[in-house]
C-alpha cells in the first residue's frame, strides 16, 4: 500500500495580517518545514498545496485555489489526482499550521480507515480535526462532485470516515494569530 501525503499550505492568512503562514518563522524555520519534518516519514511522497512562494522547499507544489476561495477541500481534490497518477492508494493531509502533528498520524488513521472504506480523520477528546485525513484515492470523483456542487466544508466530505482517537490536543495546536505564534516558540523551547 502507498500512502501518499499533502500539506495544506493554502489560505490567506487573514488572522495573522495576511501573510503567507507557511513561510512564518518559527524557531528559525518556516512553519512548512516543520510540516514537512513531522509527515514526510510517515508517507512515501509528498507535496505542498499552496503557492508558488513553496516551491523552495523541493517538494511538488499543487495550485492553490485561493483566488477562487475554495478552502482546503479544493486542496484535497488536487492532491488526490496527484497521488492517483503516482500510484498511491491513500493521500494523507495535514495543515501547515500545526507544528507539532503526531509522528504516528498516518499509522493511526490507517488503523481507524480499516471499517471505513480506507477513510478517517484525526479527532482529541475536545474536537475533530477534519484537515488531518485519511483519504482513498478512489474518492476523488466524489470530492470534486461536492466541488462543483458548492460544497466546501470537509465534515461533509469525510461523512462516515473512522475516527483515529488522539489524547493530546496540543498535537493540533494551529496557529492563527501572532499570539498562538509566539505560544508555539514557547512550547518549542520547553521542549528542547
Amino acid at each position: 500500500m502507498m500512502v501518499a501525503g499533502l500539506i495544506l499550505a493554502g489560505g490567506q492568512g487573514r488572522r495573522m495580517g495576511g501573510v503567507d503562514k507557511a513561510l512564518l518563522p518559527l524557531k528559525g524555520r518556516p512553519l512548512v518545514r516543520h510540516a514537512i519534518d513531522r509527515l514526510s516519514p510517515q508517507v512515501e511522497r509528498l507535496a505542498i498545496s499552496g503557492q508558488p512562494s513553496h516551491a523552495g522547499f523541493g517538494l511538488p507544489v499543487l495550485p492553490d485555489a485561493q483566488a477562487e476561495r475554495l478552502g482546503p477541500l479544493a486542496g484535497v481534490a488536487a492532491g488526490l489526482v496527484w497521488a492517483a497518477a503516482l500510484g498511491a492508494d491513500h493521500l494523507v493531509t495535514a495543515a501547515v499550521d500545526t507544528p507539532f502533528l503526531p509522528c504516528d498520524l498516518v499509522p493511526r488513521l490507517l488503523m481507524a480507515a480499516e471499517d471505513h472504506g480506507g477513510l478517517a480523520l484525526a479527532v482529541t477528546p475536545e474536537r475533530d480535526h477534519p484537515t488531518f485525513a485519511l483519504w482513498p484515492v478512489d474518492r476523488s470523483s466524489f470530492v470534486q462532485n461536492l466541488l462543483d456542487a458548492g460544497e466546501r466544508r470537509m465534515r461533509v466530505a469525510l461523512d462516515g470516515a473512522g475516527r483515529a482517537s488522539f489524547p493530546d490536543e496540543g498535537a493540533f495546536f494551529n496557529i492563527n494569530t501572532p499570539a498562538d505564534l509566539a505560544r508555539a516558540e514557547t512550547m518549542l523551547a520547553a521542549e528542547s
